[in-house]
């Protein structure tokens, strides 16, 4: 089935949410990441600006600047929108109101927007869609990441969820995936299943984060290779 744009809806995070999420020390943005679905988040440009190395990966990656632009002003409004009038889900510390929010995402946006050209011409952005196989090699990287991704839409069901976990754990010596809720807010029903299907092979945990937006959403998945 084709990726088609028109189904995308770009919600860009940026550095700081990233290393709360993932609780990214500094050691571990010197380390070899690759970003899964990482979509029109400034991640990659604010840690190529300090000299840091990481590849995103996301099907969004083979359409143009302009086209993701257009997409981003189609749905913006209608994000907000719902936003707003779910704002009692929502834990509103560190992010202060729905204003600073979009504020927040339009300026992590338009930072991947003027970085986009260039990131994907030295090899930064790459377009792929999970759960195929990626072109890199096996353990090319040591931390791979999934944001609002993997676990959170539940209706691709289990068996892609692991197959696509299975081939970030062959390019990665270790994957953190947040959140672990699904779109309604609520834990995920694939969850459980998936740390039993992983936990017999790997070292999985499930960790508290000091990022939390969503209500009951400061926990992410971690699965580690054994050594």
């Amino acid at each position: 089935m084709a990726f088609e744009l028109e189904k995308v809806v770009p919600w860009g995070r940026n550095m700081d949410e990233y290393r709360k999420m993932f609780s990214l020390t500094d050691d571990d943005l010197d380390r070899r990441i690759v970003s899964f679905g990482d979509g029109p988040a400034s991640f990659n440009v604010e840690m190529t600006q300090k000299g840091k190395q990481v590849i995103s990966v996301d099907p969004i990656y083979r359409f143009s600047a302009e086209e993701i632009v257009q997409r981003i002003e189609e749905t913006k409004s209608v994000i907000m929108k719902q936003v707003k009038a779910n704002a009692a889900d929502f834990i509103w510390k560190q992010i202060r109101s729905p204003e600073e929010l979009e504020a927040i995402r339009i300026n992590a946006m338009g930072s991947f927007i003027s970085d986009f050209e260039k990131g994907k011409a030295e090899g930064r952005y790459v377009d792929h869609a999970l759960p195929g196989k990626t072109g890199f090699d096996e353990n090319e990287f040591e931390v791979g990441i999934s944001s609002h991704f993997l676990l959170l839409y539940a209706q691709l069901g289990l068996a892609f969820h692991i197959s696509a976990i299975k081939e970030m754990l062959r390019v990665a010596n270790e994957v953190r995936i947040f959140p672990v809720l699904d779109l309604d807010a609520r834990e995920s029903v694939l969850l459980k299943p998936v740390m039993d299907y992983f936990g017999a092979d790997f070292n999985v945990q499930l960790q508290e984060v000091i990022y939390e937006f969503q209500q009951g959403g400061n926990k992410m998945l971690t699965i580690k290779k054994a050594i």
